[in-house]
């Protein structure tokens, strides 16, 4: 097991370096572009990092030998994800803004677009329960299950063309940090901005690979169930080390893009692999341990309770977020008692 400490600390910092790398230069796609700071941090770089969590419950799922055990373990991947997303990205990102702070690089109030987070935050909770409710249809209705998850990939693609209707802000004109890979040129062309994102992108899926190899050693060298191996490990594993990028952003004071980058995730999160789960699964407590689906409810009411804070302040700070680790440490106390 001491291999496999030492390879979960080294892709740590692979994927982190990744990370660094990704974030500069999807920063300079977006700029290049003239998209707006919303649609580069809830768009292109929450889905370009959640692509790899993505992937484990669709391999899960569709391939052919998933059938019985591999339908649980893609039932949990996907519910895990949205539920560490909502709860344990937000408590990290909300104690690198504190950590920050103490460092004296900026202050605990967070710089955000409200606008932008609220319309992340109103799809997801607009999404998100009505997938997850479609639990308790009784199995004649399985035409209403389908309709839903057309619904979802239908209601995502408009959630994106709002994102890139929007044009770039006034204040979005400040240039983004030199390109790591072109540091002798202030403004680098479109191409080289992407050599990096796809650099970034590819250092951050190698460092996963393997921290979830090094993780899942780890977990069964500790006995750990199946249901907490997909709900707890997986979206740890592959999803949440790129979030990263958002502890990157708020060191930066890049706040919109910090929160975007996660609350943008958990749309795609709701929508993407959970209508494939409705699609392809028999998606009801059979099909997994019923405490798995209570992940969602408390995914739903973290977000509830941090950004309802924001709206109702006009503000928010970075101690609102370690709301979230409070509901993930009490979810996993109940899961593992």
């Amino acid at each position: 097991m001491a291999v496999d400490i030492i390879v979960l600390a080294t892709s740590l910092v692979i994927i982190l370096a990744g990370a660094e790398l990704f974030t500069n230069g999807i920063e300079w796609v977006g700029h290049k572009l003239e998209f707006a700071e919303g649609a580069v941090g809830s768009v292109l770089a929450a889905v370009g990092t959640a692509m790899p969590e993505t992937l484990v419950p669709l391999v899960a799922i569709l391939a052919p030998v998933s059938a019985g055990q591999g339908h649980e373990i893609g039932v949990g991947a996907i519910l895990g994800a949205p539920f560490m997303l909502s709860t344990l990205a937000m408590f990290v990102t909300g104690a690198g803004v504190l950590i920050f702070t103490l460092r004296g690089r900026r202050t605990p109030l967070m710089w955000v677009d409200r606008q932008t987070l609220w319309r992340d935050v109103t799809f997801f909770l607009g999404m998100y329960p009505v997938a997850v409710l479609t639990v308790f249809l009784p199995p004649n209705l399985e035409l209403v299950k389908h309709l839903v998850s057309g619904a979802l990939l239908i209601v995502y693609g408009y959630y994106v063309y709002l994102h890139f209707r929007e044009k770039r802000d006034v204040g979005d004109g400040e240039l983004p940090r030199r390109l790591h890979v072109a540091r002798r040129h202030p403004v680098p062309k479109l191409r080289v901005a992407s050599f990096q994102v796809i650099l970034g992108l590819a250092a951050i899926l190698a460092g996963a690979n393997f921290f979830v190899e090094a993780v899942r050693n780890v977990s069964l060298a500790v006995g750990l169930p199946a249901t907490v191996l997909a709900l707890v490990i997986a979206p740890i594993a592959t999803e949440l080390p790129e979030k990263f990028n958002s502890v990157i952003w708020v060191r930066h004071r890049k706040d919109t893009l910090a929160l975007g980058n996660i609350t943008g995730a958990m749309v795609f999160q709701s929508a993407i692999p959970t209508a494939v789960g409705i699609a392809f699964t028999e998606w009801n407590f059979t099909v997994a341990d019923p405490r798995v689906f209570l992940s969602a409810g408390i995914a739903i009411v973290s977000t509830v309770v941090i950004f309802a804070a924001m709206m109702l302040r006009g503000k928010l700070n970075g101690y609102m977020l370690l709301v979230g680790g409070v509901f993930y440490a009490g979810y996993l106390y109940f899961l593992l008692r």
